[in-house]
């Protein structure tokens, strides 16, 4: 209804799992690489949960998606059944054929037997041609014991090297309780890998609403102010499936109000149509409690203050009240901000000291990056990512240039490949340049140069900045580019070269195997390999030699750099996991 309205080519915030809409965060990179490391795990059972909407079925599908061929699925997603009823659905979907069940005079099976027999023959057939198998139960917390233990009893037949069925259960958080009970203590032992879920945090949120939007063609300024982004954080609380709820009605709820932007008034009236009233007490965060708890002993202060200002005439005579401007202007602009004068006796009071503290700690984050500090040009930033590797570009094309030294370019597609925003930029760890935009939509560049939790450091020309992610999202949608030193005999050809050994060497490494004695080709075994070490580091398996797979080969292999050569990190001290222990 809204989306001709706002620009855009369909409604992007529908709950249905459109996978062109998939946002991956870091901590659901996270989740599918331990399914995919579970998968080459020897058997037993792997655990995902997570709260209701937060993506775990996203995640799932993502999984679906990156199995090898030669390996059969069994998918089931209603598990509110008996013992019987689960076994034969199991059959179902791996295609068992079955004899007509035994039932007595009630229509209940005699005997499991007969389907438990027929899986093991199964599991034993494709074994032997080497085939794997998996099974994924969804809403799994919905499992009774005896299914539990039956389950359980299914993952025993084994060979010397592995289990023949390997097991996903995925559900809500009381599934993790229902396995810590003593009577499921034999089931919780073959868990081989655990990963909880949680929900997005606030600039994941930001990024999830921009992502959304892009892919439904919207390009122009984000339609949500910064106030109305930040309570729709608080009422989702970072859950992507009420994230979806809550933004498609603030979007109709602007259209109907004839307004291209959305407020937070009109992400209020949304929340009170989509949530129920026990969801919208609950959705202020604890950051507000305490800083209301805050608010209230910063008043406690000042009326001590205001005592003794009235009892100290000498006080009252040396502090006439100033005009606003004269107190406002230090607050907001002063790099380290001064309080207004206060007695000694109440500023030295323990509460007073962590009232001025905070002041000065905020003061030195910044909420946005001044353009004025940026780089204008492209080439500009080249040269000064340059710096970065120890390298002096300049030429008018730094790219070229770089090239002559076995450099790269590498420039990431805004909302297409290539483009993984800040999950990607933690993946590759490398200083990287970013294309930000000031208050009139123009480009300016600056230089990532370390990457935390919650802040990124930039570097503006000679100045060092430091702004929390989410004040970053407001200036940049997620384009970048960096350098990269290429390996002998780049770019890719299909036989032959350095550029082949180098990538057989280097899979040897990563997964812990010996190389191959070559010739090598770029053929269906190469590109088999390629693709298992592009799903250990979640990425999009193509087995394709890309430059980012190109780079996170030559990091996690271990890769010789040239003498003097070490590349520059974002993060460091960070180790990197090989493909064979990647969880």
């Amino acid at each position: 209804m809204y989306a001709n309205f706002f620009g855009l080519k369909q409604e992007p915030f529908s709950i249905a799992p459109d996978p062109r809409y998939l946002y991956m965060s870091e901590r659901h990179r996270e989740a599918l690489a331990h399914l995919l490391y579970g998968l080459r795990g020897g058997g037993g059972f792997v655990l995902l949960t997570g709260e209701i909407g937060a993506g775990k079925t996203t995640v799932c599908r993502c999984f679906l998606g990156q199995i090898p061929k030669r390996c059969n699925v069994a998918y089931i997603f209603n598990p509110k059944l008996s013992v019987a009823e689960l076994l034969r659905t199991v059959c179902e979907e791996y295609g068992i054929q079955l004899a007509p069940a035994l039932t007595d005079e009630t229509g209940q099976e005699v005997s499991v037997k007969p389907y438990v027999d027929a899986i093991n023959e199964f599991l034993l057939r494709t074994h032997a041609v080497g085939q794997n198998n998996v099974l994924i139960i969804d809403e799994a917390q919905n499992l009774s014991a005896e299914v539990l233990e039956q389950l359980r009893l299914l993952t025993n037949l084994e060979t010397n090297e592995r289990k023949l069925l390997q097991i996903i259960l995925i559900g809500q958080p009381e599934l993790r309780e229902m396995l810590a009970r003593p009577d499921l203590e034999q089931l919780s032992q073959r868990v081989i890998a655990r990963f909880h879920l949680p929900a997005l945090s606030e600039a994941e949120t930001d990024q999830y609403v921009r992502h959304r939007l892009s892919v439904a063609g919207f390009s122009a300024a984000l339609p949500f102010e910064p106030k109305a982004l930040r309570r729709i954080y608080q009422l989702s609380r970072g859950v992507p499936r009420r994230i979806n709820l809550l933004c498609d009605r603030a979007l109709l709820g602007a259209y109907a109000q004839d307004s291209r932007s959305v407020d937070r008034a009109t992400v209020e009236r949304a929340a009170a149509e989509v949530f129920d009233q026990k969801d919208l007490g609950s959705a202020w965060p604890s950051a507000w409690r305490s800083g209301r708890r805050w608010a209230l002993g910063g008043a406690g202060v000042l009326a001590a203050a205001a005592l003794l200002a009235w009892t100290s005439k000498d006080f009252l005579l040396a502090n006439a009240r100033p005009k606003r401007s004269e107190v406002a202007a230090p607050l907001l602009l002063s790099a380290k901000p001064t309080m207004p004068a206060i007695p000694a006796s109440a500023a030295t009071a323990a509460s007073g000291a962590k009232l001025i503290s905070r002041v000065e700690v905020n003061s030195s984050l910044q909420n946005s990056l001044p353009a004025s500090l940026g780089l204008r040009s492209e080439a500009q930033a080249w040269q000064e990512l340059a710096r970065s590797w120890q390298l002096e570009v300049t030429e008018s094309e730094p790219c070229q240039a770089l090239a002559l030294q076995q450099m790269q370019c590498f420039r990431s597609n805004a909302g297409g490949a290539g483009d993984g925003g800040l999950s990607l930029l933690r993946l590759l760890d490398r200083p990287s340049i970013l294309s930000l935009r000031d208050d009139a939509g123009k480009l300016f560049y600056v230089t990532l140069v370390k990457l935390d939790e919650q802040y990124a450091t930039v570097r503006l020309g000679e100045q060092t900045q430091r702004i929390s992610l989410l004040g970053l999202s407001t200036q940049w949608r997620g384009e970048f580019a960096m350098l990269w030193r290429a390996p002998p005999g780049y770019p890719a050809k299909a036989s032959g070269g350095p550029l082949l050994a180098w990538v057989d060497a280097n899979l040897a490494k990563a997964f812990g195997a010996a190389p191959g004695a070559g010739p090598f080709r770029l053929d269906a075994a190469m590109r088999a390999k390629l693709a298992a070490f592009q799903r250990s580091q979640g990425l999009r398996s193509d087995g394709q030699l890309g430059p980012i797979t190109l780079m996170l080969l030559s990091r996690v292999a271990g890769a010789n750099e040239p003498a003097g050569s070490a590349e520059p990190r974002l993060q460091a001290g960070k180790a990197l996991q090989t493909a064979a222990a990647a969880p």
